[in-house]
């Protein structure tokens, strides 16, 4: 089996040890403790952008401003939906930063993504340290792009966990099986969350839940289309975009009060709204104020092939009208 890099898998595991030096801490008998809940509503921040195709590290901070104000339990950065791979070390330097200072003081965690485009290890423990130096809440990493081997991917992620003492989630994206999951967390003392995209996440959490006592946590993504009944599997948290995350939150919290048929109809609104918005735009945010007119987003390139997007998303004055007019009365940010 070779990846991308076009290393097999001993290739690929010695290449691994050979970049571990620097995360090579003693391992952590047992998970940090983390400051904040873990558990929620945590949406993946965009990364805004200027007319000089500069990063808005404001409006960055913005968006946890309005998580905070909006009562939204957590938000991560940088990930797919935050154009990572074209991002520049020095602009995930500052943007975590600004991201954790934004934070203090409030109740919303923060989640830092620690994944590098090569699976260099020096860089990765870098992003982890910086993280829990600022005073991060988590860490989360995405695999190395075209490793699937399971031996591969636990020898990566034990390398990861010992880092720093922050919890550690695994985000899993192509062949992450139940049972390299249970291994995982069985084997590495500060992985205790799995943000869940391989195969049928609903169909999986009740046994990645039974085989660890509950005590691996999983969280949506996808855009949280099935929220309720996430939820109701025993789901931790979801991983919607910002956009009307501080309406998720409210549906979090209503359903976790016990108001199941209230959180219900919420969530009805949310899908309601997707129909006449798009949540993956900048323009919502615009419209309600978070970030200036005229941010844009960095984003990753389109795959080769790909389809093009369902549908364009509509102006910012159309997204306006359309919160003001049935969302207003809901949204607390």
């Amino acid at each position: 089996m070779t990846n991308s890099f076009g290393l097999d898998r001993r290739q690929f595991l010695t290449a691994m040890s050979a970049t571990a030096a620097l995360a090579a801490i003693p391992h952590f008998a047992q998970a940090a403790s983390a400051a904040k809940r873990l558990a929620g509503v945590f949406p993946i921040a965009f990364t805004p952008i200027n007319a000089r195709n500069d990063v808005d590290y404001d409006a960055l901070a913005a968006q946890v401003t309005f998580c905070r104000r909006g009562g939204v339990h957590g938000l991560a950065w940088p990930q797919i939906a935050s154009g990572w791979t074209e991002l520049s070390k020095e602009e995930r330097r500052i943007g975590a930063e600004a991201i954790i200072t934004a934070a203090k003081g409030g109740s919303t965690a923060i989640v830092i993504g620690v994944q590098s485009n090569t699976a260099d290890l020096n860089e990765t423990a870098f992003y982890a340290q910086q993280a829990e130096r600022l005073g991060a809440d988590a860490i989360i990493c995405i695999p190395p792009p075209g490793v699937s081997d399971p031996a591969a991917l636990l020898s990566y992620y034990e390398q990861v966990g010992r880092i720093t003492a922050l919890p550690l989630f695994v985000q899993a994206v192509g062949d992450f099986s139940v049972d390299l999951l249970v291994d995982m967390y069985n084997k590495i003392p500060t992985l205790r969350y799995v943000k869940d995209e391989t195969g049928e996440p609903l169909e999986r959490v009740t046994e990645i839940r039974r085989r660890t006592n509950n005590q691996l946590k999983s969280f949506s993504g996808r855009g949280v289309a099935t929220m309720i009944t996430e939820m109701e599997r025993g789901f931790s948290g979801h991983c919607p975009f910002v956009s009307i995350a501080d309406l998720y939150a409210k549906t979090y919290d209503s359903f976790h009060a016990g108001k199941a048929r209230e959180a219900f109809d919420q969530f009805g609104k949310i899908q309601a709204a997707s129909s006449m918005i798009v949540q993956s735009d900048v323009n919502v945010l615009i419209a309600r104020g978070v970030v200036p007119a005229g941010t844009r987003t960095r984003t990753a390139p389109p795959v080769p092939g790909a389809a093009p997007p369902h549908r364009v998303p509509p102006s910012v004055e159309e997204t306006k009208r359309v919160l003001d007019t049935y969302l207003k009365a809901d949204l607390r940010a």
